[in-house]
């Protein structure tokens, strides 16, 4: 028997007795809490996925201990510069251990749902006669107001022949 469980954005595998890191809960040691996004379960002979989760899966768990994992380096470096940056960093987590998985049944809340419904639909008063609703003028259209003209296209002006040079004729004299 397992589950799949999504706790901060992070999805695990788990099973009764099993203990196991997730992200930082704010929960004291020793307190137990219920994982409420169960996104499948699988008792060994059938497996059931949720759309996107199951309302009738429950797992029950105790805070182990807080802590912090192993301690990575983040480098940084850009070559010719004269840049480098080293910086440690420690991420916390919460050491968890599943103490259970059970299957309830929703039925008790579908039923409520039901009888909701059906109240409602009892203290709805019937709908009185009623008078014929004043006719409305039809509106028409609104008028289509003409395209916007496009401006005339230019036509290429007309080239001059070239006008013989007045210094040629100045040095024959």
């Amino acid at each position: 028997m397992y589950a799949i469980i999504q706790i901060a954005g992070k999805q695990f595998k788990v099973k009764p007795g099993m203990v196991l890191n997730i992200p930082t809960l704010n929960v004291e040691p020793g307190n137990k809490f219920d994982v409420e996004r169960v996104l499948a379960y699988s008792d060994g002979k059938d497996l059931t996925v949720g759309t996107p989760e199951l309302a009738d899966i429950t797992i029950k768990g105790t805070v182990v201990s807080h802590g912090r994992g192993k301690k990575i380096i983040v480098f940084k470096k850009k070559r010719r510069k004269g840049y480098q940056k080293k910086q440690g960093h420690r991420q916390g987590f919460t050491q968890i251990k599943v103490e259970g998985i059970t299957k309830s049944k929703p039925a008790a809340k579908q039923t409520t749902a039901k009888k909701a419904d059906a109240e409602a639909k009892a203290t709805k008063k019937p709908a009185a006669a009623k008078k014929p609703a004043a006719k409305t003028a039809a509106k028409k259209p609104a008028a289509k107001k003409p395209a916007a003209k496009k401006p005339a296209a230019k036509k290429p002006a007309a080239k001059k022949p070239a006008a013989k040079k007045a210094d040629s004729a100045s040095k024959g004299e």
